[in-house]
């Protein structure tokens, strides 16, 4: 055989040889087949067609053991989460304790369907969310869909339903728009949004009594819009009186607490036997408790006076001298329902007036000012400083400052040098600090040696006492635009919203310091910071 072999010639004997390799190789590969067959039951599933093959067998088995779960939950990272925060169907006692294998088994081929999960009949009570009413009808795409997933992941995921929380706000939209917290569940129910049947109002710090139990809610509750959206208010409502609601038919003569006499049941009903006309605009004194209720209340017992005129009954012996364009004045500045006279006006009720007797004028006896001739006379004897007394402001002072000549005003009959001026009249109101400056601060000029003080001359605008120190950025913002950034509180500028500008603070932009965008520059000798950026590019700013 030796000898045959090499008694052929050469490229037979090499033909020889590369057949004999070949049946070599042949055999490997058999038994190598074999073998594997004999370890792998079958091809793995798609999802998991990455981990075939005799090297990767540990990446979800212990050698020589089963599948580990452990193994399993360190891909699945998402159902070790869940697992973790005791939350959804693989947290339910029933599943946790089971083996991944028991419901995912694998080596069954690359299309085999590793998670049989069959939506019409699972029990959604064991993902720990109980569907009830309406819920139970809905279609279960129109929850899990990727709109409604947090998890950034798991919104790629197609057709999956993991990912959805228990919150309502989850899928629906806050009606309320966070004013009545978190839980829905203390108002609606999954049945219906309307009516809200788990909604307790005495629970709330208005409880329903009487004729309140049978107002419907909108009565109270009213729609409006709120950020572009309808909205209804169920929260601070005002109810400390009735007249946040209801219509005051006394007009405040009776005071702010109406269930003094009223009750909810109705408001025809009236506490006690017999009312207390001492709690009305016009208690019952001297002759007039004699009188009859349907004297005066001829009309109808329930329904107000319009008026208290002395006389309606009475004969007016000023002959109209006191009645003004709203009626009568009250007999009772005078006179009490005793008797015509003696009269009760006294200097405290001449005070009242609008001509109030102060400093010298307490001197002065009444018959020199109100007895002309035969006749007294009461109105219209000139009540201004102007009908006694020169004007030394001349024109200095606008009208409306000065109205009649009447320098109360500003000054007092008790010391001429005192002001009393109201500030806020005019065009220039006095806050925070411009409060605490004096007078001549602003009125009078400061290389003026006089003592004249300019009042009609002066403006409101900011740069008329202040300097500007933004070099005029911002002067298209009008002569009192510096309240913009600004208040008379300090010139820090707590006006100032940086997000109310072209250019809002987002992300990293927030904490960078003012200086870094806003540098120091100089102009014509004058250094001040520039606030006015032209341009917003990144690359402006960021190399």
């Amino acid at each position: 055989m030796e000898k045959q072999f090499f008694n052929i010639n050469k490229n037979e004997r090499e033909s020889y040889i590369k057949f004999f390799y070949f049946k070599i190789i042949l055999v490997i590969i058999i038994n190598y087949y074999n073998t594997f067959a004999q370890l792998s039951p079958g091809d793995l599933t798609t999802a998991h067609a990455s981990l075939e093959g005799l090297s990767n067998c540990t990446s979800c088995h212990e050698l020589g053991e089963k599948v580990d779960n452990k193994l399993c939950l360190d891909c699945h990272t998402e159902i070790k989460s869940l697992l973790n925060t005791k939350s959804g169907y693989h947290s339910n006692p029933e599943v946790a304790k089971r083996d991944c294998y028991s419901c995912h088994s694998e080596h069954h081929g690359r299309k085999f369907r590793i998670v049989n999960f069959d939506p019409k009949s699972f029990n959604h009570s064991k993902s720990g969310y109980q569907l009830t009413g309406k819920h139970k009808n809905t279609k279960c795409e129109s929850c899990h869909q990727p709109k409604f997933i947090s998890d950034p992941e798991l919104k790629k995921r197609n057709g999956t339903y993991l990912g959805l929380n228990a919150n309502c706000f989850s899928c629906h939209e806050d009606y309320h728009q966070k004013t009545l917290g978190d839980d829905c569940s203390n108002c609606h129910n999954t049945t219906a949004f309307k009516p809200v049947d788990n909604f307790d109002h005495n629970n709330a710090r208005f409880k329903l009594s009487g004729s309140h139990v049978n107002v419907s809610c909108i009565k109270c509750h009213k729609k409006g819009e709120k950020n572009g959206k309808e909205y209804q208010a169920f929260k601070n409502i005002s109810f400390s009186s009735c007249a946040a609601c209801h219509k005051d038919v006394h007009e405040g003569r009776l005071g702010a607490d109406c269930k003094s006499c009223h009750v909810t049941t109705s408001f025809m009903l009236i506490h006690g036997k017999k009312f207390d006309h001492n709690k009305t605009d016009f208690p019952l004194v001297g002759k007039h408790e004699l009188v009859s209720c349907n004297n005066c209340h001829n009309k109808n017992l329930n329904k107000t006076l319009d008026t208290y005129k002395c006389t309606d009954c009475h004969e007016d012996y000023h002959k109209g001298e006191f009645t003004f364009e709203d009626g009568l004045m009250n007999c009772s500045n005078c006179h009490n329902e005793f008797g015509f006279r003696p009269s009760e006006f006294t200097l405290e009720k001449h005070n009242e007036l609008e001509f109030k007797l102060r400093g010298a004028h307490l001197a002065v006896p009444c018959q020199s000012c109100h007895l002309k001739e035969k006749s007294w006379v009461f109105r219209k004897i000139g009540t201004t400083c102007a009908d006694c007394h020169n004007n030394i402001h001349g024109e200095s002072l606008k009208t409306e400052f000065l109205p009649n000549g009447n320098c109360e005003e500003c000054h007092n009959i008790e010391i001429w040098n005192t002001i009393n001026f109201d500030h806020d009249r005019t065009k220039f109101k006095l806050e925070k600090k411009h409060a605490q400056l004096t007078c001549i601060a602003c009125h009078r000029k400061e290389d003026d040696s006089s003592e004249k003080l300019l009042f009609n001359t002066l403006d409101g605008k900011c740069l008329s006492c202040h300097n500007d120190f933004h070099g005029g950025q911002f002067a298209s913002y009008g002569e009192t635009g510096c309240i913009k950034c600004h208040s008379p509180e300090s010139w820090k500028a707590d006006n100032f919203d940086h997000n109310a500008t072209r250019f809002s603070l987002k992300g990293a932009h927030q904490k960078v310091d003012c200086y870094k965008c806003h540098p120091t520059i100089e102009r014509d000798g004058y250094k001040f910071i520039k606030y006015k950026i032209e341009e917003f590019k990144c690359a402006a700013c960021h190399s």
